[in-house]
């Protein structure tokens, strides 16, 4: 008897037809879908057909004025072709409207990827419908970054080993990778990877209907960012793809439904595969976590099918895996209500509330005086958020840390030096709906936190010490404020904070201590070779909830959540503890310190806070009338800041010294008050 076939690493768990219920219901999610806008028009279709055949033709001009240049004879130029091709949503089948087109331009050996940022740069930039032009050659994935006719593009580059390119040239071939260096390998396999996983489930038509409806469903929850530490589109098509291998004839309905029983009992850090990890002709790293200790801590791999073989989920942190299992919980419950009729597709797709989710947030601003600049920072900063959250994790000190996957982008015309330091600083003007603001003398007079004389034991600022004590480096950018003047561009990250119940005293005071990690993380940032001090700046702002600004609640209320039960709580802290016991035993940090010969904290971050009674310092709990005797002890906080030196002082506060409770808690000591 012949072994029966099937997609995927195991058998199908079931190969059974959807019934006409489950039909409809695929129907309906269809009709919702329409009408959520995840299906471009006729007209945008055509638009986007035209652009990459624009890019196509660009790209063998470009190949010919780089062999050219190579001195090759024009008659060999003329034929050395170029090629491009789709990957990502497009290339799946799965855009919506207004979405990026993932292009690979595909050249001969003689051309460099220096070639491709010198000559095609250019050659872009002698376009009229071309605009936003953003080269972004040192990175994992080098790409330009443009729009044209209004189409957001992403253009990569991969050089063949081959004196042409033919128009027939295909890239499922291993044997092209012989001889390529890896950063070509990991432009190219994008297209790899995505024509594999097409090639991998048994219905494209289903397939391709339940992925817009998991998209849809992860952006709107805030889980659809790989350099943030949740998913990105590959990744969520892995899984869809793989319930499709399980669960080969049903429809999209079951498809998605089934998506979440299996998600939800998964159980990590096994991983997600497509199929069987293969050897190929040339010698690059598969993943192994047998031996490579860095797959070994993968909490949540995803391994793509293309030779050679990566996990597209590396990014996953400890609280980025526990936002994704609780929200794969709550989808869980509303499908299992869809199929019964009890609801509808949309409430599937709610906006999750961030901003109303958590009772402490921390602000990452960047900013630059180059609207060019600041768009490039603005990609390289969401790249490294993911390890400012990392380092936040190890002080032991958050039961979860929740990185929002937007952020707030905004550019001021400044009137006075002042204006510019302030906003450098984060202390942005109230947003208007306009992307461009000039703000008047009102929004912009917003005035420097102080720390009531009554509620200076609950709440402490220090200065950070990168900025105001190495190098006299603050005093560098003071003296160099006057020429700052003009348009400020700034981008605002936020971090949801879950704290955890340690560290408290009977009294019920409370020290945070977020120096040493938000040192690090600046000195990481500053550290690249993009960052240059004359132009850029990044500060860091501990925040209420009922400190944020205006625009992140779009005019809904701003009310806190009650949305954590109690058991959900307990079985979050307890997962937390259980990580950060495991993280802290191997080395012990200066947050973890209770004995009496602490030092006291002088620099960085130090927000101490004072807990209400009857209110929980973990979830979104609403206000009760016992915060209002506090609320002028919860102004902001600029916790760390790089470049900002304002006329305007807080009230100082002495350093606090942290002393053990008999409880094991910390209380605070301030020298000199």
């Amino acid at each position: 008897m012949s072994k029966p076939k099937y997609l995927g690493v195991t058998p199908p768990v079931d190969t059974s037809q959807s019934s006409e219920e489950e039909e409809a219901l695929a129907n309906d999610l269809l009709s919702i879908l329409k009408s959520e806008g995840q299906f471009e028009s006729e007209e945008e279709r055509k638009n986007r057909e035209v652009v990459l055949g624009k890019i196509d033709k660009m790209v063998k001009e470009f190949v010919y004025r780089a062999s050219l240049k190579h001195k090759l004879p024009e008659s060999l130029a003329s034929a050395c072709g170029g090629k491009i091709f789709t990957f990502g949503s497009y290339r799946l089948g799965v855009h919506g409207a207004g979405a990026d087109i993932d292009t690979l331009c595909v050249v001969p050996s003689h051309v460099t990827r220096d070639d491709f940022f010198d000559i095609m740069v250019g050659m872009l930039k002698e376009r009229s419908e071309v605009t936003e032009i953003t080269p972004v050659p040192k990175t994992y994935v080098p790409v330009i970054k443009m729009q044209f006719s209004g189409v957001d593009i992403d253009l990569t580059v991969a050089v063949l080993q081959q004196p042409t390119i033919p128009e027939d040239l295909e890239l499922f071939d291993n044997n092209i990778l012989r001889t390529m260096n890896s950063t070509c390998v990991r432009s190219l396999n994008g297209s790899r990877v995505t024509d594999e996983i097409l090639r991998l489930v048994p219905n494209i038509a289903t397939f391709r209907l339940a992925l817009r409806c998991i998209k849809l469903w992860a952006k709107r929850r805030a889980i659809y960012s790989n350099p943030m530490g949740f998913f990105g589109g590959v990744a969520w098509a892995m899984v869809v793809a793989r319930i499709c291998q399980l669960y080969p004839n049903k429809c999209a309905s079951t498809i998605v439904t089934r998506f979440f029983h299996v998600l939800s009992r998964w159980r990590w850090p096994t991983p997600v595969l497509l199929k069987e990890i293969e050897s190929g002709p040339a010698h690059f790293q598969v993943w192994n976590p047998r031996l490579d200790r860095g797959d070994r801590d993968h909490r949540m791999p995803i391994i793509t099918p293309a030779y050679p073989s990566m996990c597209a989920t590396h990014n996953v942190s400890q609280s980025t895996k526990q936002i994704i299992e609780m929200e794969v919980k709550r989808g869980l419950i509303i499908v299992d209500k869809v199929m019964q009729h009890e609801t509808t597709w949309r409430d599937l797709f709610e906006k999750d509330e961030f901003f109303r989710r958590y009772k402490f947030y921390l602000q990452v601003n960047v900013s630059s005086t180059d609207g060019d600049v600041q768009h490039g920072l603005h990609g390289f900063l969401e790249s490294r958020v993911r390890q400012y959250v990392t380092r936040l994790e190890t002080t032991g000190q958050f039961v979860l840390i929740h990185p929002y996957i937007k952020s707030y982008d905004h550019d001021f015309v400044c009137k006075s030096d002042e204006e510019a330091q302030r906003i450098r600083a984060g202390f942005l003007p109230v947003q208007q709906e306009a992307p461009a603001l000039v703000p008047d003398e009102k929004s912009i007079n917003v005035p420097t936190p102080a720390v009531p004389e009554a509620d200076q034991d609950n709440m402490e600022e220090s200065s950070d010490s990168e900025s105001k004590d190495r190098d006299g480096k603050a005093e560098k950018d003071d003296s160099n404020s006057s020429g700052d003047t003009g348009k400020i561009y700034t981008s605002a990250f936020y971090l949801g904070l879950l704290l955890t119940e340690r560290d408290r005293s009977p009294a019920g005071k409370r020290r945070m201590d977020l120096s040493l990690p938000t040192q690090e993380f600046i000195r990481l940032v500053k550290e690249s070779t993009v960052w240059d001090d004359e132009t850029m700046t990044i500060s860091i702002r501990f925040l209420r909830q009922e400190q944020l600004p205006d625009e992140v609640f779009g005019g809904m209320s701003r009310e806190r959540l009650h949305y954590l039960s109690s058991s959900k709580k307990r079985s979050i802290r307890k997962a937390s503890k259980k990580n950060n016991e495991s993280s802290l035993s191997d080395k012990p940090t200066k947050k973890s310190r209770t004995d009496d010969t602490a030092a006291p904290s002088t620099t960085g971050i130090v927000v101490s806070t004072m807990p209400k009674q009857n209110l929980s310092e973990q979830d979104g709990g609403n206000p009760t009338a016992q915060e209002n005797t506090a609320k002028d002890s919860d102004n902001g906080v600029l916790v760390a800041n790089d470049a900002i030196k304002s006329d305007e002082q807080p009230t100082t506060i002495p350093a606090p010294v942290p002393l053990p409770t008999r409880s094991g808690g910390i209380r605070l000591k301030l020298l000199g008050s």
